[in-house]
């Protein structure tokens, strides 16, 4: 009875528009009050939540991809991309797609490459007699692959939170997050067959591909620099990413796209989501340690495991579970609040921490792109000008290739794991 009560206040709180970290944060400590525990416990998991070497690349990260966003570097990879494949058909919804995952292979941030890439995209596009709602749909979706493809700040806090290696995780990611792309990128194809009102471009000439190649190639060798110095073990994330943000500096310095102006505005921006993103994990990291006390999550995976013996009938509950936690909260909160409530059943489930922590994710990011709360909705909306319900309508069927791609990570998980564990 008492998780019963505890879900239910929880969700009184997020119903009456109470911030999330505020919620569960205030939740826990009168959990803890009630127990009865000193209250001297709520301070030291504060603390303790933030003295994380793991969690400096958050931050770092954040103020890399706002440094890229203020110089228009999106506008340079989307140039380039669109040169080689802006001829073929449907190939803006390509380059865009294209540039999404580039872009989500520096930043790690959903948020800003949705931004970022959508500036670009919706003119070009619409310009180019490309039906809106598609337009923003694909660029919701698109910038979804930025919490998938490496380096994802997702990914991060769910190996801080379950202790579980950063780097296997970011390996695990890199199929999937192809994966999305290229079925992203058919789609695309497919339907622009179907639109005759769009209008095709010219194919580049040699002299255009090689410009534009030139101006992207500084942000697609900071994202190699990024990416390889993890997976080859020469610095951790936290590591990588403080040396990106050193790099993304010289760079847009370099192409006189830097000012102290825009130094200002990336760092207040980075400084604004990052406070969002640690007030939020402080709040789930007392509400989940009141919980623990409670019992609630060793409950909740008995009963799992008590009522579901199967694997594929557990993970079924935990899709249709996230679907609907969705359609009320971001991608991060669900992240907080449910990773440590049904971790525990997952080892006598035999189910791989690293293959779950990827299926979450895609769960999660079909959440970014479903009403009412899909984040990635209100930004689009932002970018484009556009209403709500159109975006939405556009992004449908890429929730349904999201949902059938994590179906099909169950049906094989080597999409996940070949290239982590190498098997």
């Amino acid at each position: 009875m008492s998780a019963v009560l505890i879900i239910a206040a929880l969700l009184a709180l997020l119903l009456l528009r109470v911030p999330v970290a505020f919620a569960m944060g205030a939740l826990g400590v009168f959990l803890l009050w009630y127990f009865p525990l000193p209250l001297n416990a709520v301070p030291q998991r504060l603390y303790g939540t933030m003295d994380s070497f793991e969690l400096l690349a958050v931050p770092m990260f954040l103020l890399m991809s706002n440094v890229l966003l203020k110089a228009n570097v999106g506008r340079d990879l989307f140039a380039a991309v669109q040169s080689w494949v802006g001829h073929w058909p449907g190939g803006l919804g390509v380059a865009t797609i294209l540039s999404c995952g580039l872009f989500s292979a520096v930043s790690g941030s959903s948020v800003a490459t949705a931004a970022t890439i959508g500036t670009v995209a919706i003119p070009e596009m619409t310009r180019r007699g490309y039906q809106r709602s598609f337009v923003f749909g694909l660029l919701a979706a698109g910038g979804t692959l930025g919490i998938l493809i490496p380096p994802s700040i997702p990914l991060i806090i769910y190996g801080i939170i379950t202790e579980t290696s950063i780097p296997t995780l970011f390996l695990a990611g890199v199929g999937p997050g192809l994966f999305l792309a290229t079925v992203f990128i058919i789609y695309s194809i497919v339907y622009s067959r179907f639109n005759s009102d769009q209008i095709m471009l010219e194919r580049a000439d040699w002299a255009t591909r090689k410009k534009a190649s030139l101006l992207a190639l500084p942000t697609v060798a900071l994202a190699s620099a990024i990416i390889g110095s993890i997976y080859m073990g020469i610095a951790t994330p936290s590591e990588s990413a403080g040396v990106g943000f050193i790099l993304a500096m010289v760079i847009t310095i370099a192409m006189g796209r830097m000012n102290w102006q825009k130094i200002k505005a990336a760092t207040y921006d980075a400084m604004k989501t990052t406070t969002m993103i640690f007030l939020i994990v402080a709040g789930a990291k007392v509400f989940s340690y009141a919980i623990t006390l409670y019992r609630i999550p060793q409950d909740i995976s008995a009963a799992l495991t008590g009522n579901i013996s199967d694997p594929g009938l557990f993970m079924l509950a935990v899709g249709a579970v996230l679907l609907l936690i969705g359609f009320f909260l971001e991608s991060l909160s669900m992240l907080l609040i449910m990773v440590p409530v049904l971790f525990p059943a997952l080892s006598s489930m035999n189910i791989d921490p690293v293959w779950f922590g990827i299926f979450f994710v895609v769960l999660i990011e079909t959440a970014l792109i479903t009403p009412p709360v899909g984040l990635n909705l209100f930004i689009i909306q932002a970018v484009g000008k556009a209403r709500l319900e159109e975006v939405a309508r556009g992004a449908w069927p890429f929730a349904v290739i999201m949902l059938l791609t994590a179906a099909l990570l169950w049906f094989w998980q080597g999409l996940a794991l070949f290239i982590a564990y190498g098997l």
